[in-house]
């Protein structure tokens, strides 16, 4: 059974959703820790006192030493994968490196559109047709490693930021699920900026193909 170490900092819904695939018996993991930048995030209430760690991020003089220790303390459990659900504080070089092809992170846009924050509001700003999530390998840059998977909505007339993003909400989960089962099951790997699923190169991402799915199908064409 593959250890997961989970990071986030808000109120944790992909986190719930790991965890309820975990008890379904549809995830063969363990949550051995959740780690947040900010004391009072709702997602550390997701998982026993005993899973959680969490410092105020700000009140520390250098990022670095926030990092330092944050990667000191996942060590401590040993996890196999590093899952940023919701995790809203940019990685650094050094912590990156520390765990690199381990990282995965789940990010509300069709990458490489909107890298960075706010990304509901700038899809409808641009009048773009279709928005949705990634989950992507993490590098040193913002938002920039290899995607694995991704799952789409539509833009709607009248849609605003919270409407938008709750659509996105919806599809995010089983797409979080889904790619953390193939990490789990050995079946991804990070090769520089590219994916290898089963040992070959993933030429484009996978999808998720609604919010009642959990299944992977290959990108369409």
């Amino acid at each position: 059974m593959r250890r997961l170490a989970v990071l986030a900092s808000g109120r944790g819904s992909n986190l719930q959703a790991i965890v309820d695939a975990i008890d379904a018996g549809t995830l063969d993991a363990k949550i051995v820790g959740v780690f947040s930048d900010r004391l009072n995030a709702r997602a550390l209430e997701r998982v026993p006192p005993d899973l959680r760690w969490s410092r105020d991020a700000k009140a520390y003089a250098q990022r670095a030493d926030f990092d330092d220790e944050l990667a000191d303390a996942i060590d401590t459990v040993q996890p196999d994968w590093i899952v940023c659900a919701g995790y809203l504080r940019m990685l650094g070089e050094t912590f990156v490196a520390r765990f690199r092809g381990r990282l995965l992170n789940i990010h509300p846009s069709l990458l490489p559109a909107y890298r960075g924050l706010k990304t509901h509001a700038r899809a409808i700003a641009d009048g773009v047709a279709e928005h949705g999530a990634s989950v992507h390998f993490v590098s040193p840059e913002l938002d920039a490693g290899a995607v694995v998977a991704q799952a789409r909505v539509p833009v709607l007339e009248g849609d605003t930021p919270d409407v938008l993003a709750e659509r996105v909400l919806a599809v995010e989960h089983p797409l979080l699920v889904a790619v953390v089962r193939l990490a789990v099951e050995g079946r991804i790997a990070e090769a520089g900026t590219t994916v290898l699923l089963d040992g070959q190169p993933l030429l484009d991402p996978l999808s998720v193909e609604s919010a009642d799915s959990a299944c992977l199908a290959p990108p369409t064409k």
